[in-house]
């Protein structure tokens, strides 16, 4: 069995190749002692099965976000058999770069040189062969898409000779000179290094700050002054500081390559993908683009899911009418019949019915998501964000967490400056994640069912207006400094993969079906259990535990519409997990109103206008347990957790009782 990484820089194709390595034998989980996702899965030739393992997408492995420490540390220490280094054909130079560090690591490389249509295309030729000369390691055309190249890709990989040799490159004399003078010194402790010396050193030329903390560890007394010394040699040699000196060897030593391997054809034609972006993300036309393309599929989402959700949801009612009639049949204990009814069927078949219209949602994501298309929206909304004082990449975890928060809220390690990072954790709460969908779905289907579209999207739109006015008044108050600079380069435009799109849906959706059993499920024992005791007291009533709890709640709700003891124990149990909204009203209403549905319910409990701000209370207040989570592992600060729970709850509150009441001086409902 052999241990094959993959390494490539973000949008060259590395996902479509682990996906079609591991086909659906994969799972996700997260590295040791951090918050970036792991992604393993078997691949299998005959009877042979190897571990695939998915390393995070980086430009480079300095030690500037988690992901490229993640990335480095596991080439490094954990010495995997291959490293097949995905590289986008259609962007060597930039991509090289990456390779370069990957094969000074000591990594036993192996190129997949994809994307080999589209470079086609675009009249780009690259001799394989030349390539693999000049680099001294395999080179195997793919297009992962087509799955073009990738039996010859494992074969090559697994035929590999496994020896992690570190291959430092020629910087030239006076740099070598250096490297070699700090090598020295760090050899006679490599037993207690983690990394290879002549690495390290180069490492530390580069003013690696992760590195010179590990090094500083080790105690080495002349390492500090032999390193200050050779970092002014450097300087007075060169006449550039020793990163940039390096970073330009490498860069020159990838530009020769290029230079006798590539052949790229003069005044080439202006590409689809070049036509269109001059349309999608001009600067006045951006943004209204993104909109509309938002609202479109917040459309369709109830166009596509509305039938499918109302049959689902009446299969689950008609699947519980039946166990329930049969229960009483056999002179089950009337107990029992109302828990299997209200509990099971009323609570979390409530958030169940659901599944369909979360499915269609992810999957019109995914669509853009595989197109290209978000990697423009972050494009175009940067300018909005900086003009803000936040960095470009708060909007790519704001997109992150759409479709759940504590993806979104990890994602802001990629973040270099810690007031960014910080800034970006504090408001990604804001953003509506895939878990309020039933939330509003509920509502909407009650009240708004001519505007489904435009409310759901009005919802999202609030989120981020108030996600950005409040890190605007961070940036301005608690996070003072530079803001710092955003630069991302933009995929072509594909079709999408429609199996690469499925198992991003298949992916949520299993999540959210999982949530259901093992958060939801249990909760609604407790809470049915809340509704019936005590005994003397009538089921589901002001009177019973579930009425007291949330009567006490509830007062602070009055100004906002929905001041009663149901909105406010669903209130309750939406903190630990958003869905149990929905699960904690079809659960008391299903047990109030024998048979009628939960919309029915909500009809009657509810008017439009106290609807409206309902939505905005359960869009906008604390996140959910696992969110305020990962609030805390990112921070390492209970101090900006309770904050983050405190604040947004406030801002919520406030909000809705603004909602409400100038809805009413409106003279609406």
């Amino acid at each position: 069995m052999k241990r094959i990484a993959l390494a490539g820089n973000p949008n060259c194709g590395k996902t479509s190749m682990f996906n079609i390595l591991t086909k659906a034998r994969q799972h996700v989980g997260n590295w040791p002692g951090v918050t970036v996702e792991k992604k393993e899965g078997i691949l299998k030739v005959g009877k042979e099965e190897h571990i695939v393992i998915d390393l995070p997408g980086t430009y480079s492995l300095g030690a500037y976000s988690e992901d490229e420490i993640v990335a480095r540390d596991y080439i490094i220490k954990e010495k995997p058999d291959v490293v097949i280094n995905v590289v986008d054909a259609t962007n060597l130079e930039r991509n090289l770069y990456l390779t370069m560090q990957l094969i000074e690591m000591g990594a036993n490389v192996v190129i997949a040189l994809n994307m080999m249509d589209e470079a086609e295309s675009k009249g780009i030729k690259i001799d394989i062969n030349k390539l693999s000369k000049e680099l001294n390691v395999p080179v195997v055309s793919t297009v992962a898409t087509k799955k073009i190249g990738i039996e010859d890709l494992v074969q090559v990989a697994l035929s590999v000779r496994v020896k992690h040799e570190v291959k430092v490159l020629d910087y030239g004399d006076e740099l070598n000179t250096e490297i070699d003078n700090i090598s020295r010194s760090l050899k006679g402790h490599s037993k207690e290094l983690a990394y290879p010396c002549e690495w390290t050193a180069v490492k530390l030329l580069e003013n690696d700050n992760y590195i010179k903390e590990e090094v500083k560890n080790l105690g080495i007394k002349e390492i500090d002054t032999k390193l200050e010394r050779s970092l002014q040699t450097i300087v007075d040699k060169t006449g550039f500081d020793s990163e940039i000196s390096i970073v330009d060897k490498r860069y020159t030593f990838i530009s020769n390559i290029v230079e006798k391997a590539m052949v790229k054809k003069a005044n080439r034609e202006e590409s689809f993908s070049d036509k269109l972006d001059k349309v999608v993300t001009n600067k006045f036309l951006g943004i209204p683009i993104f909109a509309a393309v938002m609202f479109a599929l917040y459309q369709l989402t109830f166009t596509i899911g509305a039938g499918i959700q109302e049959w689902f949801g009446d299969a689950i009612a008609g699947v519980g009418v039946l166990v329930a009639d049969k229960l009483t049949a056999m002179n089950a204990p009337d107990l029992l019949v109302s828990f299997i009814n209200d509990g099971i069927f009323g609570g979390v078949g409530a958030v169940l019915s659901f599944l369909p219209l979360i499915m269609v949602m992810y999957f019109l994501i995914g669509l853009l998501e595989d197109s290209g298309y978000m990697a423009r929206a972050a494009y175009v909304m940067d300018k909005l964000m900086r003009a803000l004082g936040l960095h470009g990449k708060t909007f790519v975890s704001m997109i992150i967490g759409a479709g759940c928060n504590v993806p979104g809220i990890m994602s802001t390690r990629t973040l270099e400056n810690k007031k960014d990072r910080m800034i970006a954790i504090l408001i990604n709460p804001f953003v509506s994640c895939g878990a309020r969908l039933p939330i509003y779905a509920v509502f909407i289907d009650a009240f708004f069912e001519s505007h489904q579209g435009l409310v759901l999207f009005s919802l999202y739109v609030t989120g981020i207006v108030v996600a950005l006015i409040a890190g605007k008044i961070f940036s301005k108050t608690l996070f003072k400094g530079e803001p710092s600079y955003f630069v991302m380069e933009l995929p072509s435009y594909k079709l999408p993969s429609i199996k690469n799109v499925c198992m991003l849906m298949w992916e949520k959706a299993s999540a959210f079906f999982k949530k259901a059993g093992v958060i939801i499920f249990p909760m609604m024992i407790v809470l049915w259990a809340l509704g019936t005791f005590p005994l003397g007291a009538e089921q589901y009533s002001e009177s019973s535990l579930i009425g007291i709890i949330g009567g006490t709640i509830a007062p602070l709700f009055v100004l906002a519409g929905f001041g009663t003891w149901q909105a406010g124990i669903a209130l309750i149990t939406g903190i630990i997990a958003k869905e149990s909204v929905v699960a904690t009203m079809g659960l008391i209403y299903a047990g109030v109103e024998e048979g009628a549905p939960l919309i029915t319910a909500i009809q009657g409990a509810f008017t439009p206008l106290a609807a409206v701000s309902f939505m905005v209370m359960s869009l906008l207040y604390t996140p959910c347990l696992a969110a305020l989570g990962a609030i805390k592992r990112e921070t390492n600060s209970w101090k900006w957790t309770i904050f983050s729970a405190v604040y947004t709850f406030v801002i919520a509150l406030v909000l809705s009782i603004i909602v409400y009441q100038v809805g009413l001086l409106l003279g609406f409902k």
